[in-house]
């Protein structure tokens, strides 16, 4: 089984490639901020806890994310040759987390694919991104920007974590969807 993880701070891209990558490669695509925008809408207890943590534009708890990725990862489906893993982990708390589940599946990371982008084109992605879907998270100014300072600020250690186990991988993520599409292909490919 494979395990990737799709890396890079928010409108760099993440959600788009990794639709991709799931369909060429027959992945199961976590993105954990659509499992959280679930726990949202249906009014959750924890739902309710991460729309007050995300309108801020800081990061759910370690203990919530990992809880729900650890759900979904321990449900293995038989007819998947693997797993795309989109907004997780984000801190060095739940990749060390995230590690020790594998582990115990008998299993490790394959790769971090790092899409790396320019913080004014996240913006104007992000900006575009609420329009388009009405994303209500993505819709304010002054929040974007806490969400791509807190991604800066909370994944160096991430960054170096990664870098260390030689799993690291940086994509530009400012070409365009098919070019950046083919870059990661070819990381996956020589996997």
């Amino acid at each position: 089984m494979k395990y990737y993880i799709i890396f890079g701070p928010p409108g760099a891209g993440k959600g788009t490639q990794s639709v991709l990558i799931a369909k060429k490669y027959n992945f199961k695509h976590i993105s954990t901020g659509a499992l959280l925008r679930q726990e949202i809408e249906k009014r959750s207890e924890i739902g309710i806890i991460a729309k007050a943590v995300i309108e801020k534009g800081e990061f759910v708890s370690d203990d919530i994310v990992i809880e729900m990725v650890r759900k979904v990862l321990c449900n293995n489906e038989d007819s998947i040759k693997g797993y795309i893993l989109d907004g997780f982990p984000r801190t060095l708390n739940q990749a060390v987390e995230l590690d020790k589940v594998l582990e115990s599946l008998g299993e490790k990371i394959s790769a971090v694919l790092a899409l790396v982008t320019d913080d004014e084109v996240n913006i104007r992605r992000i900006q575009h991104r609420a329009n388009i879907e009405g994303r209500k998270d993505d819709a304010d100014f002054d929040t974007i920007r806490n969400r791509i300072r807190t991604y800066h600020k909370v994944t160096e250690p991430l960054i170096t974590y990664y870098k260390s186990q030689k799993k690291y991988k940086p994509v530009s993520g400012e070409l365009s969807v098919e070019e950046n599409f083919r870059d990661i292909c070819k990381i996956i490919d020589s996997e």
